[in-house]
């Protein structure tokens, strides 16, 4: 290992990630390569106690359900509920079941114990409710946000009753069908019923902007940010399944942009509130196009990390993870012309790497991008070295 390469490296903890970065950043995100390995939420969670308790980071921000995520944020800033329920209905994803995420809840609540609300940390999902096969009804989005108006403006002001609401809605399943996904035939989004509620959507939404004088001293700013939140999920929904039921080629890449508009969205509207810590996908946080190769082609679309990145500025920071193997899963020792295998030289387990200072060491000999030997681990695009703020490298990661 080329000593200018070890000089990029540094002993992995909080302070060694501020010093990447000229300011404290709005909204600082981490990403990982794979998802459900322990070792990288881990690993996400000792960065983010320190991060909360020395830098005055206030929210932690992950890729979850961004309405399942209020049952999480309602337990760890006032203890509704109870630890074992929040892991079950507070995320999406299968991701209640990991042990990191258990300790994560359990810390933050720990934390929040006795202290006053300014001084809370408090959670989000900043995914829509989305899973890989299928879409949520927008039902309870939808009936949130008109029953928030309801108890709040004149009648007349509502552009249509919960009964209405109610039977353009139908059923849910009719929404949720997995078979939808693959066949676009089988979507309800272009219906005159979703058209419908799509418009009815709009018009609460711009109810809800057009009241925020009235509703500011009438309610508190949290229930006022979660029908904006109702709002935005609800209209994201139901574009969604619009663009379901399309049969133009550009059908996947137009979904797979949705979500990352939608997390967009959900990243600025908690920017708002003051500094977070995010965590995802790295492709969902990097500053460039993110790419897949699905059943009819390849995809791509902006990140979420790009849109938001392009409104903030340098308000937001992006630290890539990269790993060196996963054995159980069958990635082992990376090549040695690849980024992960010049980092694999290096001793001690975990690093984080500056990355302006790895770009220089380089030179004009890029490393060769590795290639992934399983469909759920994403390798660092070494092209991307130059736009990310930092690396945090992991050389093994361990069955959970």
């Amino acid at each position: 290992m080329a000593t200018d390469i070890k000089d990029a490296a540094h002993a992995f903890d909080a302070a060694a990630v501020m010093r990447l970065l000229p300011t404290r950043p709005r909204l600082l995100a981490l990403g990982e390569p794979t998802h459900g390995e322990d070792t990288l939420l881990d690993l996400r969670n000792e960065l983010f106690r320190q991060l909360v308790e020395q830098e005055g980071y206030r929210t932690i921000a992950i890729e979850s359900d961004c309405m399942m995520s209020l049952v999480v944020d309602d337990f760890i800033t006032s203890g509704k509920g109870t630890l074992d329920d929040v892991m079950e209905h507070g995320f999406s994803h299968g991701r209640g079941a990991s042990a990191a995420n258990r300790e994560l809840v359990r810390w933050m609540r720990a934390h929040n114990e006795g202290r006053p609300e300014s001084e809370q940390v408090r959670f989000a999902g900043f995914d829509g409710p989305l899973e890989i096969a299928a879409a949520a009804s927008p039902r309870q989005t939808l009936t949130a946000l008109h029953g928030y108006l309801t108890a709040q403006v004149d009648a007349d002001l509502l552009p249509c009753t919960a009964e209405t609401l109610d039977r353009l809605l139908g059923a849910d399943d009719r929404w949720t069908d997995p078979a939808a996904m693959m066949d676009p035939s089988q979507s309800v989004g272009q219906s005159a019923d979703a058209g419908r509620l799509r418009l009815l959507a709009d018009d609460l939404v711009a109810l809800l902007d057009a009241q925020t004088p009235h509703l500011i001293t009438t309610t508190s700013r949290e229930d006022l940010d979660r029908a904006r939140l109702y709002g935005r999920t609800a209209t994201g929904l139901l574009r969604y399944h619009h663009w379901m039921a399309d049969t133009s080629p550009a059908r996947m890449t137009r979904l797979c942009a949705l979500r990352d508009l939608m997390m967009s969205h959900n990243l600025l509207a908690v920017a708002a509130r003051g500094p977070a810590l995010v965590h995802a996908q790295n492709s969902h946080l990097q500053r460039e196009k993110s790419s897949m190769q699905m059943w009819q082609g390849r995809v791509e679309w902006w990140s979420a990390g790009a849109l938001v990145s392009a409104q903030l500025g340098k308000e937001y920071a992006f630290v890539a993870t990269a790993l060196g193997t996963i054995r159980h899963q069958g990635v082992d020792t990376p090549p040695p012309d690849t980024l992960e295998g010049l980092l694999y030289e290096l001793p001690d387990d975990r690093y984080v790497i500056n990355a302006p200072q790895l770009t220089t060491a380089l030179g004009d000999t890029p490393p060769t991008p590795r290639v992934s030997p399983w469909f759920g681990y994403a390798t660092f695009d070494p092209a991307h070295l130059a736009d990310s703020d930092g690396i945090v490298f992991v050389k093994d990661v361990l069955r959970s």
